[in-house]
This record gives structure tokens, C-alpha cells and sequence, in this order.
């Protein structure tokens, strides 16, 4: 049972993704209310309800944290809260968490924008401690630690970790534990029921999954630690907007449909981009000879749309991107149309200059490789 309703019925994922969230039906209401938009609230004598002012609460917010909570602990009572991005998110848990003199483990292989989010942490007298994400390494720098963010898989390598085993040793050590579950989504991978105290993630990827929404959340069971959450997310102001809230809600409906498409093709892609002698450090976690297979296999049940790979120089990069038909040059992944980019043009991941991230979209299969592989046949000029 969640908190917010019975889960009676729900048994399938793409049932519970097509129901999240909704309220009880209402005769000659729409199945989806329609977005929210208010500053304030009538608030007649004394402050009681949910709704008062628009930074604090909104009823479009209410549905879409219920349905994300409904897909990332399906049945148990969890709370949920959405923000501005993804980063916001993230930000929320650390900043709302840690204090000066506390210390932070952080993957030294995770998102780009870490970085400056570690300056930040460390201006304000936070230790931060980084180790990679594969081989479980950040295990040799938690001792001491308040907070362990993991990112599993890790963007853009696509290492994974074994979330159980770190959660478990992490709160031996007095540590609390929140997993960056952007790339997996709740379709592909549950943080909480691995024992994580937080899943955050940006659900401008895959979980919205069409490229028009900046959203992100914060999911925990702890009543103490989510209003420390909260009240993060009232002090900065990092809030969604009903609009996006309700466009991401509306998007929750053709979650599984557009997963199961997408990570199938993305493997399919996988195998044929391994046959090619001009790819090299091709990483796909649902790859059998993958690095990360074994792993991922036993705390996933997708393994996303994201395939990595290295084409030789620059410049061979460059021109294969630029052959592609049916796969935009854009960063961001998940969204049903493809993308792809060479990742060191942004100067923060620590990966060679002829790197790929290619995100594979819901085009058809046989459509898609064909596109690819006539890409790196033109490239090779």
C-alpha cells in the first residue's frame, strides 16, 4: 500500500506507468487534471490544507510525486519530491545533508557538472573525497563520511557498481547513501529497494523522455531526512513549474513502452557497433562481455539506452556525427528522437577526444543501425 492509495491491481509496470499518480475519477473531469498554475491559494483564517503558496506546494507537483513514487517503491510508502532539474535534485540531498567539517564521497567518474558542485561543498567547509565508479572503489574512501553519492551507471563511461554492498557497508559506517538513477530510471533499477536512503535523479532524460522538460526528484522513505529535503527545495526555490510537472506526468504514460523499444535497439546497436575495427572502448552494460554485465544483471532490469564507444581521432568523431541522419548532434539522452555527441567538446569528462555518448531513441531498429553504420563508413575519409 502507498501512502497515497491502494496499489491494488497495479502488478504490471506498464500498467502502474500508464495509472501513476492519477486521482480518483471524478464524473466529467479529465483522467489528468490539467496544470495548475497559481502563486497562492485562498487561504481564509488560520494556515491548515496543502495548498498556500506556489514555491511551497501545487497540486500538479502532488500527482506527479506520487506517480514517480509509485514507480520507484511500487507499494510502499515512500515520499517524493520534484524540482527545477535534475542538478537541483542532486543539490537538495547534498546541500540539505551535509554541514561544515561533515565529508562527502563523490564518483570521480559522474556528471560533468560535479566539479563545481564539489568547489562549492568544499568553500563551504565540506570534505569531499572522490573515488571511480567501477570496482566498487568509493568503498575505499568512506570512512568518515556522512553522505556517499553513487552514480550507477556512471555518465557517460557506463561503469556500474554493486549498490547493495556499498549501501550495506556505508551505513555500518554511519553514512547515508542517495543514487543517482538517471540513466536507469524506475523501469531499469530500484536505488531504494538496494538499500539507498535517496534515488535522485533528472527526469529530463528518459523518464519524461522527449526532449521539452527540465525536471528532476528526490525519492526517500526517511520522514526526517526528506523534510530536511524539503525545506531545502522552499529555502532555494529550486521548483518545477506546473507546467512541466504536468508535462512530465503526462510522459509517464508511455514509460515502458518507450524503454523496452529503446534499450532493445540499444543493444542490437551495440552488437553491431562491436563488429566494427574502427570502435574501440565500446561500453553497453546489457553487452554479455560487457565490464559491467555481471554486476548490472543482478541490481538491474533494463540497462538503459545510452551505448559509449571511441571512434579513433577527433576529427573521425566529428565527421561521423556529422553523417548521421537519423541521430540529432545534441547533448541530453533518452528522448524517443536519437542522439549523439563527442563529449570532450564540453571539456569535463576525462575521456578521449574521439569519445561517443549515443543515446538511442525509439526510431526503428533496422533504421537506426543502417544509419550508423553508413555514418561510420562515410567518416572514414
Amino acid at each position: 500500500m502507498n501512502e497515497h492509495g491502494s496499489d491494488s491491481g497495479l502488478t504490471g509496470e506498464g500498467t502502474r506507468a500508464v495509472r501513476a499518480g492519477l486521482p480518483e475519477p471524478v464524473k466529467n473531469e479529465p483522467t489528468l487534471p490539467g496544470p495548475v498554475f497559481a502563486a497562492h491559494f485562498h487561504l481564509p483564517g488560520e494556515v491548515s490544507g496543502p495548498y498556500a503558496y506556489g514555491r511551497d506546494e501545487n497540486p500538479t507537483w502532488t500527482h506527479l510525486e506520487r506517480a514517480i513514487g509509485e514507480l520507484e517503491a511500487p507499494g510502499e510508502d515512500v515520499e517524493t519530491l520534484v524540482f527545477a532539474s535534475g542538478l537541483a535534485a542532486v543539490s537538495a540531498v547534498l546541500f540539505s545533508q551535509l554541514r561544515a567539517g561533515d565529508a562527502l564521497v563523490l564518483p570521480s567518474d559522474g556528471y560533468q557538472v560535479l566539479p563545481l558542485v564539489r568547489a562549492q561543498l568544499e568553500a563551504y567547509g565540506i570534505e569531499v573525497r572522490t573515488a571511480p565508479t567501477a570496482g566498487d572503489a568509493q568503498l575505499d574512501v568512506l570512512d568518515g563520511a556522512k553522505l556517499l553519492l553513487i552514480e550507477s551507471p556512471s555518465n557517460p563511461g557506463l561503469d556500474v557498481c554493486d549498490i547493495r554492498r556499498l549501501a550495506v557497508e556505508a551505513h555500518a559506517r554511519g553514512a547515508l547513501v542517495a543514487v543517482d538513477n538517471t540513466l536507469a530510471t524506475p523501469l531499469g533499477q530500484r536505488p531504494l529497494a538496494l538499500g539507498a536512503d535517496f534515488s535522485v535523479a533528472s527526469g529530463t532524460k528518459q523518464l519524461t523522455g522527449h526532449g521539452d522538460v527540465l525536471l528532476g526528484y528526490v525519492c526517500g522513505r526517511d520522514a526526517e531526512t526528506m523534510a530536511d529535503v524539503r525545506r531545502w527545495r522552499k529555502i532555494i526555490g529550486a521548483i518545477s513549474g506546473p507546467m512541466e510537472a504536468w508535462l512530465a506526468h503526462r510522459s509517464l504514460a508511455t514509460l515502458q513502452l518507450r524503454v523496452d523499444r529503446q534499450n532493445a535497439t540499444a543493444l542490437v546497436l551495440a552488437e553491431a557497433l562491436g563488429e566494427r575495427p574502427e570502435v574501440t572502448g565500446l561500453r553497453y552494460p546489457g553487452l554479455p562481455d560487457d565490464p559491467a554485465h555481471k554486476i548490472a544483471s543482478q541490481q538491474m532490469r533494463r540497462y538503459g539506452s545510452v551505448v559509449s564507444f571511441t571512434l579513433p581521432t577527433r576529427a573521425r568523431a566529428d565527421r561521423f556525427l556529422e553523417a548521421l541522419r537519423l541521430v540529432d548532434d545534441a547533448t541530453s539522452f533518452g528522448g524517443v528522437r536519437s542522439t549523439a555527441e563527442r563529449r570532450r567538446r564540453w571539456g569535463g569528462d576525462d575521456v578521449p577526444e574521439g569519445f561517443i555518448r549515443l543515446s538511442v531513441g525509439a526510431e526503428d531498429p533496422e533504421d537506426l543501425v543502417a544509419d550508423v553504420l553508413r555514418a561510420l563508413d562515410e567518416s572514414d575519409q
